[in-house]
């Protein structure tokens, strides 16, 4: 039977960690450069030396998605203790009876609480938010409240699986 001293010392808060691109103004580029490829898929060669105009367009849309990946932030999050989550949910009380916490407030206070790196104030938060989108936004929020309120169970990963049954003969 194990040793609940043994358990302690295992334990460690659950961590997450999301990636949000912050180049907005690239991200319209490959949207435009994605309506362009879409408007020569019907094109047709006059000549045998005639080359698709879509392959300069993929070269323009493959440099672009690169400059995406290296605006790239990698934001992480850790679990706040018990006591740590009662004192943030007691700061941000519902007017609603049936809600136990203001969601509108307790989110970015969630955010700027649980994220280790980098960390964040809550004013650098609201910052943070007036810079990005709301589905950046909800990534981030969607991060804070996973790692505070989702089980931590050992995840299946098909592509894992298939690469080492395909080369190793493992599963």
């Amino acid at each position: 039977m194990p040793d609940i001293k043994d358990i302690l010392k295992k334990a460690k808060p659950r961590e997450h960690t999301v990636r949000i691109c912050l180049a907005g103004d690239v991200a319209a580029e490959v949207e435009r450069l994605e309506a362009e490829l879409r408007a020569v898929s019907e094109w047709t060669p006059t000549s045998i030396a005639d080359q698709h105009p879509g392959v300069e367009i993929a070269k323009k849309i493959s440099a672009a998605r690169e400059k995406m990946r290296a605006a790239e932030v990698e934001f992480t999050f850790r679990a706040l203790g018990r006591l740590a989550w009662s004192d943030l949910v007691a700061q941000h009380p519902s007017e609603d009876q049936d809600q136990a916490w203001d969601a509108e407030t307790l989110a970015p206070a969630l955010v700027a609480a649980s994220a280790v790196d980098p960390v964040m104030t809550p004013e650098q938060v609201d910052a943070l938010f007036e810079r990005l989108n709301n589905g950046q936004r909800d990534e981030l929020i969607g991060a804070a409240w996973a790692v505070n309120g989702e089980a931590t169970s050992v995840p299946f990963s098909l592509a894992a699986s298939a690469i080492l049954a395909s080369h190793t003969g493992e599963k």
